[in-house]
């Protein structure tokens, strides 16, 4: 694993990343959707940690919420951070206590781990509508068929209401956690995988009080390059049958507003200690001789030049608050997730509270 703070160590000729990018968005695009993994790896059987607690808020637009929490070893209330979960995010539990143990990791390093429950394809942002397709109500065709482009006209979270995570996130959890259980609401951390490394910067980025620290593995961090507007639609279609149109309009405010190279200067102003990874795409002797392995290994290449792209933008405009990872190895699976969950780890304790 290669880890540098606030500079490149590629080798790479100019333009290579760009031309890398283009291929790997074809790739992508020519996976056939029934197979595609965005956010998540393999299936595993839901692992519920007795240790941890449901935690349920109201959100004025999406009803009562479940968040997971695990407490530090130490009982502080000073040392919180957020796990996101990817496009796939269940509405049972966090993928991150069903992959992983990372927050059981986190919880003996003395920090608090609050893990939200849902948001498939949300990106964790305030929504411009619920989501639906050619004006056709939510609710109309049958849910959970197992393909996204059959759920695409069921009802459910964010096609029954408007997801507004963002908020949600920012105001509703935040102050509950205060009021409730005595959380500090400020210097926390936040991290995720795929859509939720995204979502983690951005939220840094916009509410540095709040966040101190942010974490993406595999996140999609140039979102506004070409085409790839156009891969997440057909990913957020698989992953649930979501409109990404309801989601931010093409192109405008709300939709820069959500991409990572576009505010990349806040992250530097706001002095967030962000940490960006992202793997070759090369399977590991963890990952099968599967499809799912293929796909992996061309969203996480697709990822990779996302990322690659955001550290040339921050090394542009002078950032040397980012620790950068690149193992050789990994997929986007929840294999490559969690260790890159473990080399963060001492980042993080260091940077929140």
């Amino acid at each position: 694993m290669r880890s540098i703070r606030g500079k490149s160590n590629s080798t790479e000729r100019p333009g290579g990343f760009a031309r890398r990018a283009v291929l790997l968005l074809a790739l992508t695009l020519l996976t056939p959707l029934g197979i595609a993994v965005v956010g998540t790896g393999a299936t595993a059987s839901a692992a519920f940690n007795p240790a941890a607690f449901d935690f349920w808020v109201d959100s004025p637009s999406m009803g009562p919420i479940k968040t997971r929490v695990l407490r530090a070893a130490d009982g502080n209330t000073d040392r919180v951070v957020y796990a996101l979960d990817g496009m796939r995010a269940p509405e049972t539990l966090n993928g991150w206590e069903i992959e992983t143990n990372v927050a059981e990791t986190l919880a003996s390093w003395n920090i608090n781990v609050v893990m939200p429950v849902g948001g498939q394809s949300s990106f964790y942002t305030d929504w411009n509508s619920p989501s639906e397709f050619l004006g056709i109500p939510a609710g109309t065709g049958s849910a959970n068929t197992g393909s996204g482009a059959t759920d695409a006209l069921s009802g459910g979270p964010g096609k029954s209401y408007r997801y507004t995570w963002e908020t949600f996130l920012t105001n509703d959890l935040r102050w509950a956690l205060r009021d409730r259980l005595g959380f500090n609401p400020n210097r926390n951390g936040v991290f995720g995988l795929s859509m939720g490394g995204s979502a983690a910067l951005t939220l840094a980025a916009y509410h540095p009080d709040q966040f101190s620290f942010a974490g993406s593995y595999s996140g999609y961090l140039n979102i506004s390059a070409p085409g790839m507007r156009e891969a997440i639609r057909l990913a957020m279609i698989d992953a649930g049958g979501y409109n990404v149109d309801s989601m931010a309009p093409p192109w405008g405010p709300q939709w820069l507003r959500m991409d990572p190279f576009v505010f990349a200067p806040r992250l530097i102003a706001n002095n967030t200690r962000v940490y960006v990874a992202a793997a070759s795409g090369l399977p590991t002797a963890q990952d099968g001789p599967n499809m799912g392995t293929v796909n992996g290994m061309a969203l996480e290449a697709l990822a990779l030049a996302n990322t690659r792209a955001f550290q040339v933008r921050m090394a542009s405009l002078g950032g040397g608050n980012t620790t950068y990872s690149f193992p050789a190895y990994g997929i986007h699976a929840w294999n490559n997730w969690q260790d890159e969950a473990y080399r963060m780890i001492p980042d993080l304790s260091a940077n929140i509270g």
